[in-house]
């Protein structure tokens, strides 16, 4: 229980959907309800794709390239904790992505699926968490499980963005990215010290 309660809190944090609402918000703010509603289907489907991808072929591509997971665990660390420390002392997730809005056609995908959703973090976080040397098949599909649960709620999320934003507001939302943050730069750094002692046999 306690494993899957970890495994949900570093997913949730890399993937942040609450950090996705302003970005959101502003792809979709002179759509349609209608027209909402579809930009967020194509989005958390298109990040669930991506995910799912890389928690299937993540591993095989590493192997393919002879590069041992451990090595991966370390660089995934470091990636992970750059990535916590943007969004703890640089501008937040949402600010951020604010900057790379498009109202276009394409919107859906980019920035809100990739990065915002199915962020670079995220990407190494499935791979890491899907380990087939350290995970069993059963543990791997529960991962799956976790993450689909995450993508889930992100939908969700995003289908009542407007009255989440007006309780929480661009500012509650850039503080809660830096909680995640800070608790994103923990489990990066037990990555890191997991990755060096499995590589060096310690």
């Amino acid at each position: 229980m306690e494993d899957l309660i970890r495994q949900f809190v570093l997913l949730w944090a890399v993937i942040d959907p609450i950090g996705t609402l302003p970005v959101f918000l502003a792809v979709t703010a002179s759509g349609s309800a209608a027209h909402n509603r579809k930009i967020a289907l194509v989005a958390v489907g298109v990040a669930s794709l991506v995910l799912l991808f890389f928690i299937v072929a993540g591993e095989i591509l590493l192997e393919s390239m002879s590069i041992p997971l451990s090595a991966f665990q370390v660089a995934g660390g470091v990636v992970l904790f750059v990535f916590a420390l943007s969004m703890i002392f640089g501008e937040s997730k949402p600010e951020e992505e604010l900057h790379m809005v498009d109202k276009g056609v394409d919107s859906a995908i980019f920035p809100l699926a990739i990065p915002s959703i199915a962020s670079p973090g995220a990407m190494m976080a499935v791979v890491l968490l899907t380990d087939n040397h350290r995970f069993s098949i059963v543990d791997q599909v529960i991962t799956t499980g976790i993450v689909l649960l995450i993508m889930l709620i992100t939908l969700l999320l995003l289908l009542v963005a407007p009255f989440i934003q007006k309780i929480i507001g661009t500012s509650g939302a850039s503080v809660i990215s830096r909680v995640m943050g800070l608790i994103l730069a923990a489990v990066a750094t037990n990555s890191v010290l997991e990755g060096v002692q499995v590589y060096f046999q310690l």
